[in-house]
């Protein structure tokens, strides 16, 4: 009997994906926003290459289903997804480079250094990251100024320093380490590099919907424990996976001596983990009192740690 729940899921997502995929094409257009001059080809064809080359679209979909438990209407919530997932795709030309990680291949096709080069890949990754600026800012991602300043503030520190930029730096570094991580490290690293971007996902939906501080503060923690999840989950499929099916290179993480809890306690300690952190979400979303009202956001937690690609 099929899990209706997963159906479900599988279908709301299927829609948000469609959504933010017709309005990054749309952003990523020729046409010129306010105060721009050119938008030369060549970078443009880089972006575009970069952030409409499919996937699961995972951020904005939390975004939107998120902002969804206080009434606010997908399309209301759609800016802001798009801006953040601008962000995430900005991460992942600027990760792929030689200096960062190295990689060849991003769902299924070539990075964008190899598909056009590195210097032109810097430059659409830091396009990328703040022409998202410019989405989240715009009074189309909410009319209330204050909202939209919340937004933006929360995620500059999901993206900066101490999250995502912070984070890809200690991994860069746990790679040369005289000593190996230890748990405490390497989950502050993914916390950081991975979940903190998921983590605002979560909370930006929050704002968005006008959350009370203790709705706000029980889905932060569904988010912190979700992105605990799904970077757990991925360093199992890199180290089980192969390439055709994740549509990038398979076993890297051993080969960069990355600081995942995979080689520290191995993949059966590393599922246990994982399926800890399911629980967390689970939790965190019943002491927020959002009933059936989150059944989607419950089947993510439980998706994305039992995900194959």
């Amino acid at each position: 009997m099929p899990d209706t729940g997963q159906t479900d899921l599988a279908k709301a997502m299927t829609a948000a994906a469609a959504m933010v995929e017709q309005r990054l094409d749309e952003l990523l257009s020729p046409a010129l926003r306010a105060q721009e001059q050119a938008r030369p080809a060549r970078l443009l064809a880089a972006m575009r290459h970069a952030a409409l080359a499919g996937g699961k679209r995972i951020r904005p979909f939390l975004l939107i289903e998120t902002a969804g438990l206080f009434g606010v209407a997908p399309q209301r919530a759609l800016q802001a997804g798009v801006a953040l997932e601008m962000v995430h795709c900005y991460s992942l030309v600027h990760d792929d480079l030689p200096a960062m990680d190295d990689d060849d291949m991003r769902r299924g096709r070539p990075t964008v250094h190899r598909a056009f080069d590195e210097a032109t890949a810097i430059l659409a990754g830091d396009a990328l990251l703040t022409l998202a600026f410019d989405v989240m800012a715009d009074a189309a991602t909410d009319a209330d100024a204050d909202i939209r300043i919340k937004l933006v503030a929360a995620l500059a520190q999901a993206a900066g320093p101490g999250g995502m930029a912070g984070g890809q730096a200690l991994d860069l570094a746990a790679e040369t380490a005289a000593e190996p991580l230890d748990s405490a490290a390497i989950r502050q690293l993914q916390a950081m590099k991975t979940g903190a971007l998921l983590a605002f996902a979560v909370t930006g939906g929050a704002i968005l919907g006008r959350a009370s501080p203790a709705q706000h503060a029980a889905l932060a923690r569904y988010g912190a424990a979700l992105g605990a999840a799904f970077q757990i989950a991925d360093d199992i499929l890199d180290a089980t996976g192969n390439a055709e099916n994740l549509g990038k290179k398979a076993g890297k993480d051993a080969a960069r001596n990355k600081a995942t809890l995979v080689a520290r306690y191995g993949l059966a300690s590393a599922r246990a983990m994982c399926q800890q952190q399911v629980e967390a979400a689970l939790a965190a979303l019943q002491q927020g009192g959002f009933g059936r009202d989150a059944a989607r956001l419950a089947s993510l937690a439980s998706y994305v740690a039992s995900r194959e690609t």
